[in-house]
C-alpha cells in the first residue's frame, strides 16, 4: 500500500486545515487508516484512526473536539479536518494504514506509512 499525504501548509492560530491521504490499493476498505504527527525534536505521536468502514474512530485526547478523521472508500482517501489549530499543533503529519485499526489506535503502529505533510501554525 502506498500512501500520499497532502494539504499541509501555514495557518494562523485558530484557523483550519484539511489533510488528505490517498492510498493505492484495490482493497482500501480492508484497511484501518490513521494520522500521526512529529514535531521538531519530539517523538512521533498518534493523532487519530478510523476503521475500514468508517464506523469506528480513535482520537488522541489533545485533539478531541478539534480534529475529525473521515474517509471516502470510493476515492481511496482518508481526511483529517483540523479546526481551532494551535501553535503546538505544528508538526509533520503522516498517514498510516494497517489491516487492524485497533493496532493504529491502541498500539500506535502500522504496516504502511506515507510521507509527511508539514503543518505550521503561527501565533
Amino acid at each position: 500500500v502506498q500512501l500520499q499525504a497532502s494539504g499541509g501548509g501555514l495557518v494562523q492560530a485558530g484557523g483550519s486545515l484539511r489533510l488528505s491521504c490517498a492510498a493505492s490499493t484495490r482493497t482500501f476498505s480492508n484497511y484501518g487508516m490513521g494520522w500521526f504527527r512529529q514535531a521538531p525534536g519530539k517523538e512521533r505521536e498518534f493523532v487519530a484512526a478510523i476503521s475500514g468502514s468508517g464506523s469506528g474512530t480513535y482520537y488522541a485526547d489533545f485533539v478531541k473536539g478539534r480534529f475529525a478523521i473521515s474517509r471516502d472508500n470510493a476515492e481511496n482517501t482518508v481526511y483529517l479536518q483540523m479546526n481551532s489549530l494551535k501553535p503546538e499543533d505544528t508538526a509533520v503529519y503522516y498517514c498510516a494504514a494497517d489491516q487492524s485499526y485497533k493496532r493504529l489506535g491502541l498500539l500506535y503502529d502500522a504496516d504502511y506509512w506515507g510521507q509527511g505533510t508539514e503543518v505550521t501554525v503561527s501565533s
